[in-house]
């Protein structure tokens, strides 16, 4: 790992200072995302998030090989016992986080930490190679990467035995799919709605996964319960609930988040 930062800081320089890589839509989602905060502050998160994103990108690539003990000892979950309450009841549960920290050893970690089937959902990368690398490396302690448009069969196939499905929520929806909007950091977002579909059809209460950044390479994720009974709940309720959740842990540490992601490409048609 201590070699893996030294290229980290490498790639940072040529990131920030000689590519520019994506600088215009980091700049662009910060300005608008914090409209109080001076051009000197939004520089100060924007090179920290340069900083952290080549970190990032140095852990991905040691997800390859990095061993259940290191990452047990790198990642540590808190208050899974409230997940594992409903397995010992024969309940299954589902679960979301955003694209914060790195969210890939949190969701590789799943299989090390609980007792019952992990069901990871994502988005097909459009580069084969990568996609297939990526499938092989999220799976590599136990976990079942689904893709997107699988989800209901594999959580059909599943419904016998108690698990647990994890979503990241604050994916952007196909262009023309976007049937809701939120405000999420101070810009109209739009929403995929999966998670909240399957909560409402299954009635399976939903965890957020709040990942925390400790120092670095090292990480803490706490189980929060965002919804115990989803039937109860009002409409968009729960996509709201985690929306929220999502934007006050970037408010609190914005450099974490993935600010190079065209969150906001996609404009809501005013008719």
């Amino acid at each position: 790992m201590q070699l893996l930062y030294l290229i980290s800081a490498m790639c940072y320089y040529v990131l920030y200072y000689v590519t520019g890589y994506r600088r215009a839509v980091v700049r662009e989602n910060l300005i608008n995302s914090f409209p109080e905060k001076s051009v000197k502050e939004l520089i100060i998160i924007e090179k920290e998030f340069y900083r952290y994103l080549s970190d990032l990108s140095v852990e991905i690539m040691k997800m390859a090989s990095i061993s259940e003990k290191e990452i047990k000892k790198r990642l540590k979950f808190t208050n899974l016992h409230l997940i594992e309450a409903h397995f010992e009841k024969g309940e299954s549960v589902l679960a979301c986080t955003g694209h914060y920290g790195n969210w890939e050893w949190g969701m590789m970690s799943l299989g090390l930490n609980l007792s019952e089937k992990a069901y990871v959902i994502y988005k097909p990368l459009s580069n084969g190679i990568f996609d297939d690398w990526f499938l092989k490396i999220r799976s590599r302690f136990g976990n079942t990467a689904v893709p997107m448009r699988q989800t209901l069969r594999v959580l059909t196939a599943a419904k016998a035995t108690p698990s647990i499905f994890c979503f990241a929520a604050d994916q952007s929806p196909v262009h023309g799919e976007s049937h809701y909007w939120i405000d999420f950091l101070n810009q109209d977002t739009p929403a995929l709605l999966g998670l909240e579909k399957i909560a409402l059809q299954t009635n399976r209460p939903i965890f957020y996964f709040r990942l925390k950044h400790i120092k670095r390479g090292c990480y803490e994720v706490d189980c929060v319960p965002i919804c115990p009974k989803p039937e109860e709940t009002d409409q968009y309720e729960i996509t709201n609930r985690h929306f929220k959740l999502l934007e006050e842990i970037i408010k609190e540490e914005p450099s974490y988040w993935l600010w190079s992601h065209r969150r906001w490409k996609n404009k809501r048609q005013h008719v």
